[in-house]
């Protein structure tokens, strides 16, 4: 602990926040703002971000794009590409407004599009759509393509997420599931691509920590296609839940399983079973096994999941009332939105809070 003056400072870095509505009933930006925003003091102005699902009901059958551009050259090259292998439907600039405290953002713009079929003859369409958002991040200078995601957004950017939240104008979405990320980062640079969420389609990571394992799982996505290039660790948490949940058909529960596992000396006391079970896990998935201290929340068009590392080394905190389920790094990020919540409770090492879209809800 740190002391300045009459104040002390604890440095545990980085602030992460998410609501969720079991329902699907969809709420504005305002709520998820006032939550992130209290917990200032957790970053330092060099990346904020929000995720949100259900933004865009009336292209909820497009992958809608979230495009950073360095300039107008790298946008009619990528426009020239994205008309070869995608029908677009509709493509605007993403509504910003001038903001004090955020210099020199890229050219932001949005493409609603569909896979035409004719590609998809040896693949799938969200592999397809993968492949492609791979290599348009890879090969395209002055281009990233920061979500890519069916009726979901990214937002995100250089600065304090109260900032990035008036820039992006977050007041006027409305969503049933919310994550933000207030960014401190430690060993990695600070730019626009690199601040949280780090997205893959519908898939969202907002991240408080450091994957210390960030070697191992990157050669180990490496073999399956993925290409990692955005200069943050967390890029591998998203790609590692495409691979495990999406690609593989792992149950979340299970996923979590292999990404936070038990202790080898935790396995040896199971009843035989689950013992056997928890090997498995152990040895397919060593290599996806994320080492450090970490705290997640991870958003899909289903749900949202909380995940901590398996010594909990890094804070969070869920609550529910209702339809609602919250989770944050901070108890008093979750009261200021929800001053009286039904149940709060710190979940255990390793043990995943998931929340899930009720069935019957489209």
């Amino acid at each position: 602990m740190m002391k300045n003056c009459d104040k002390e400072y604890i440095p545990s870095g980085c602030a992460i926040s998410g609501i969720m509505n079991k329902r699907g009933k969809r709420i504005d930006g305002k709520k998820i703002i006032k939550s992130i925003s209290l917990m200032h003091d957790r970053s330092n102005g060099l990346g904020g971000g929000f995720a949100a699902y259900g933004i865009y009901p009336q292209y909820k059958d497009h992958y809608a794009f979230h495009i950073m551009f360095d300039d107008i050259e790298s946008k009619e090259r990528l426009e020239g590409y994205l008309s070869d292998n995608f029908l677009i439907e509709k493509d605007e600039k993403i509504p910003t407004r001038k903001t004090e405290n955020i210099h020199n953002p890229p050219i932001l713009w949005r493409y609603f599009v569909k896979v035409n079929e004719s590609k998809l003859e040896e693949i799938c369409e969200e592999d397809y759509v993968v492949r492609q958002v791979m290599h348009i991040n890879s090969k395209f200078m002055g281009t990233f393509i920061s979500s890519s995601g069916k009726n979901m957004g990214g937002f995100k950017g250089v600065g304090y997420p109260e900032d990035i939240a008036k820039f992006y104008r977050l007041e006027d979405y409305n969503a049933y599931i919310w994550t933000s990320h207030g960014r401190f980062p430690t060993n990695t640079p600070g730019w626009w691509g690199g601040a949280h969420p780090i997205t893959l389609l519908d898939w969202s990571v907002v991240h408080n920590g450091e994957i210390s394992s960030y070697g191992t799982n990157k050669r180990y996505l490496e073999m399956f296609g993925y290409h990692l290039e955005l200069m943050t660790d967390t890029e591998v948490i998203a790609y590692l839940f495409d691979l495990l949940v999406r690609r593989h058909k792992l149950p979340i529960d299970i996923a979590t399983k292999a990404l936070a596992p038990p202790f080898w000396k935790d396995i040896d006391r199971m009843a035989p079973e689950q013992k056997k079970a928890y090997e498995a896990i152990r040895m397919v998935y060593g290599s996806a096994l994320m080492n450090g201290p970490f705290s997640i929340l991870v958003g899909f068009n289903r749900g949202m999941v909380g995940l901590n590392d398996r010594i909990k080394l890094r804070p969070m905190i869920a609550a529910t009332k209702g339809d609602f389920l919250y989770m944050a790094s901070e108890e008093s990020a979750i009261r200021i939105i929800e001053p009286e919540p039904e149940h709060v409770w710190a979940p255990k090492a390793g043990t995943p809070v998931i929340g899930l879209l009720e069935e019957d809800v489209e």
